[in-house]
């Protein structure tokens, strides 16, 4: 039968037979992996697994078969293939020990065979996918959770809504922010101190980086936040306050009444887009030379804080043509 035509995400016989070929004539793999037109490791690693066991020679044929063998889904799980270790897993299991905990004890009682070791994940998976008959679905009770089946998290009816004012995303923020061409755009973030118990509010503006810092000396939960960001952003004319932007922290969690006392909108990065805020990101690793990390940042006046950020925006920024962002700031003003 023949191949199919087009791009394929496997390795087809032809291909075999290429790498095959050039491998005789000594061409490296980072060579023969341009020529399919596939990744280096892609090629290192189908030689790697489907040459012959012993001699170490590459034959396509024989790769092909390899790779056919080895493809057929589904697969017989690890924990069904080894006896010992399924009884090893069902023992403790019986005696209420978390799949980690079983796993580092494998680990640990048999250092040097490798066969033993598992995940915890596939131990789970073992419980909770049917069919598969590795381990007695009885012990699915002797999980802390009680429950033989897994809970489903990732259908998008059944997700909590992370905030009671629902997010609106980076994406819908003004591209006159995303330019920096329109002062009046703000990035905003905390600096933790020792243990998570202490902060630092920080806000950079984007097109001038002017930064301003809030103080927070009693915690830095949502309401003490949003209060600290109310107090501080009324400082400044209307025209420079245009919108806020920040992560999907907790901290954030009374962006809605922000808005509703500031008249400024809110806009979220996306998960663990740290580059999305790149002014503010840049600016608190500065700010980490005032406020080193393990500290406690609770000590810290408001006075002081003012004299940090007064420090920081006397500095000229080469982004800035040499400016510094308090120049830039009150030509803006001026203007």
């Amino acid at each position: 039968m023949a191949e199919p035509s087009g791009p394929s995400r496997y390795l087809r016989q032809a291909d075999r037979i290429h790498i095959a070929d050039r491998l005789r004539e000594k061409a490296t793999v980072r060579a023969i992996a341009a020529e399919l037109g596939r990744s280096p490791s892609t090629v290192s690693r189908e030689i790697r697994r489907n040459r012959h066991p012993v001699n170490g020679q590459y034959r396509p044929h024989a790769a092909q078969a390899r790779a056919d063998a080895r493809r057929p889904r589904p697969k017989t799980g690890r924990i069904r293939q080894n006896p010992e270790l399924r009884d090893f897993i069902q023992d403790h299991l019986d005696k209420r020990w978390s799949p980690k905990q079983i796993c580092r004890a494998l680990r640990t009682q048999f250092p040097h065979r490798p066969e033993m070791h598992v995940v915890h994940e596939t131990v789970y998976q073992a419980l909770y996918v049917q069919g598969r008959g590795e381990l007695r679905r009885e012990l699915a009770r002797a999980l802390r959770t009680g429950r033989a089946r897994r809970k489903p998290r990732r259908q998008a009816q059944q997700r909590q809504p992370r905030f009671a004012t629902p997010m609106v995303m980076i994406s819908e923020r003004p591209a006159e922010a995303e330019d920096r061409a329109v002062p009046g755009h703000w990035e905003g973030d905390l600096i933790i101190g020792k243990d998570g118990k202490s902060a630092i509010g920080t806000l950079v503006e984007r097109a001038t980086r002017y930064v301003m810092l809030l103080h927070l000396p009693a915690d830095h939960g949502a309401q003490s936040v949003r209060d600290a960001l109310v107090s501080t952003v009324r400082t400044l004319p209307a025209h420079l306050r245009r919108s806020l932007t920040w992560d999907q922290g907790s901290k954030m969690g009374a962006h809605g009444s922000f808005t509703v006392a500031t008249d400024i909108p809110v806009y979220f990065c996306d998960p663990a887009s740290p580059w999305q805020r790149g002014s503010n990101e840049n600016t608190n690793g500065l700010l980490r030379q005032y406020f080193p990390k393990g500290t406690d940042l609770s000590v810290h006046t408001r006075e002081h804080l003012d004299a940090v950020a007064a420090e920081l925006n006397g500095r000229p920024r080469k982004t800035l043509g040499w400016e510094t962002p308090a120049e830039r700031l009150h030509k803006l003003l001026a203007a």
